[in-house]
């Protein structure tokens, strides 16, 4: 499996970058060739299913997702959301982290962000996991970057 992970700070509070995170659609529009359909009613909870289709008439796929862990940001708590790849092309599985250090969400401080994953692509031979795990870096910090624009992302 291909496994990469993207760590951020920014300066927005933990629960908008979480709720910017999290908000499926928006990762349509950072992400290419890509359109996402949310399949359960909100809000956002452990059982929550979407989809998304990346790819152009016939040669795309489906990478359906399900929410099996939603706990959002609280006082002293990060928060923590694990998605499971379930398709028959894409699958493993996506975790992201959004918190602040205790001392800075007395304050208000800078929230981190840490997005995870680990994704085995169907036909694609292992040999290639490396290839698709910068891919995957690439593509998905640009889209954590963009979600979370407009308040001075850092990379860490």
């Amino acid at each position: 499996m291909s496994a990469f992970r993207i760590d951020r700070t920014t300066p927005l509070s933990a629960e908008e970058a979480w709720r910017r995170l999290t908000d499926w659609p928006a990762h349509a529009a950072q992400v290419p060739l890509t359109r996402i359909t949310v399949l359960t009613p909100g809000p956002t909870r452990t059982g929550t299913v979407f989809v998304a289709r990346t790819g152009l008439g016939r040669a795309a796929f489906d990478d359906p997702m399900e929410v099996v862990r939603w706990q959002p940001p609280a006082p002293g708590r990060p928060g923590h959301c694990r998605l499971e790849k379930r398709g028959r092309a894409v699958t493993g599985w996506a975790e992201i982290q959004v918190g602040q250090d205790a001392e800075e969400d007395a304050y208000g401080g800078p929230a981190r962000v840490r997005w995870e994953e680990e994704l085995r692509i169907g036909p694609l031979p292992r040999r290639l996991d490396p290839l698709t795990a910068r891919a995957g870096r690439l593509v998905f910090g640009r889209a954590v970057d963009r979600l979370l624009r407009g308040q001075g992302v850092r990379r860490r």
